[in-house]
């Protein structure tokens, strides 16, 4: 019988040198690190192998297939999903040793995160989101969504009290490149489920989330990094929507409203 005490700790990688280290080195007490690389051309590897590390590579799949492999990868039923930019605080770690010898008594167990905002870290009076990452992989798996994939468990979910540190958003150039390649990835999943009313989406909805960023979840404590942040995350929505609908006005259109004998202008392809 497996012990419930093991843990399994699962980073997806890829051109993550930056960060890995302090990523690893908060999960070294862990029973198995389990990496899997996206074929990684910096010194990502070179770092795992510093490590007590059990390391895979595979070409990138999308964000759902990969993380999912790399769970199926690992040798014990508890897993804590990373990303190779996420740090555990170490009252995190102490409460996550403390609660597996303890025997969890939920299925799964959601993490807030604090984040970096460009030139700092949130504000602790910020609202966090809080993300499913530790689970007993028997209950469930990480869904298929192109983009924001997350484990999916069925049974009964709890919130830890300690932080995660996210260290992915360095800089303006990052975020926004960021932002640009997501909105892109959602379009095909946008489709899927025959989202309508763009126009009228587009116009209302960023504005919305600006003042649910910004106000709701405190982002003004965080000074011009909080402000410039949810101006950011409010462009995030409206490019997801006005993507879904150039998707559209291309199909529907083609070259017809280019002049006469113009040549043909196809969207570009960014795979």
């Amino acid at each position: 019988m497996t012990d419930p005490t093991r843990l399994s700790v699962i980073v997806t990688t890829y051109n993550n040198g930056r960060t890995l280290r302090a990523c690893l080195e908060s999960v070294k007490w862990a029973n198995e690190i389990v990496v899997l690389d996206s074929l990684s051309t910096d010194d990502t590897l070179a770092i795992a192998r510093n490590y007590n590390t059990r390391i895979h590579q595979h070409r990138f799949m999308g964000y759902g297939p990969q993380k999912q492999m790399a769970v199926e990868l690992a040798s014990n039923d508890w897993v804590l999903l990373l990303d190779a930019d996420e740090v555990l605080s170490p009252a995190l770690q102490d409460e996550l040793r403390q609660l597996l010898q303890e025997a969890p008594a939920a299925d799964g167990y959601e993490i807030a995160r604090q984040e970096q905002l460009f030139w700092r870290m949130s504000h602790p009076a910020t609202r966090m989101n809080h993300f499913l990452r530790l689970f007993d992989r028997r209950q469930g798996g990480v869904d298929d969504m192109p983009v924001h994939a997350a484990p999916k468990v069925r049974g009964r979910i709890e919130r830890l009290k300690s932080l995660l540190y996210h260290f992915g958003e360095t800089d303006l150039h990052a975020k926004v490149e960021k932002i640009n390649a997501y909105s892109t990835g959602l379009v095909e999943d946008k489709l899927k489920r025959r989202r309508w009313g763009l126009p009228l989406i587009m116009i209302f909805y960023p504005p919305w989330f600006f003042l649910r960023s910004y106000f709701f979840k405190r982002n003004f404590v965080n000074g011009w990094a909080g402000f410039i942040n949810s101006v950011v995350a409010a462009f995030y929505v409206f490019l997801k929507y006005a993507k879904l609908y150039e998707h559209h006005q291309f199909a529907r259109h083609g070259t017809d409203l280019f002049p006469e004998g113009a040549p043909p202008v196809p969207a570009a392809r960014r795979d």
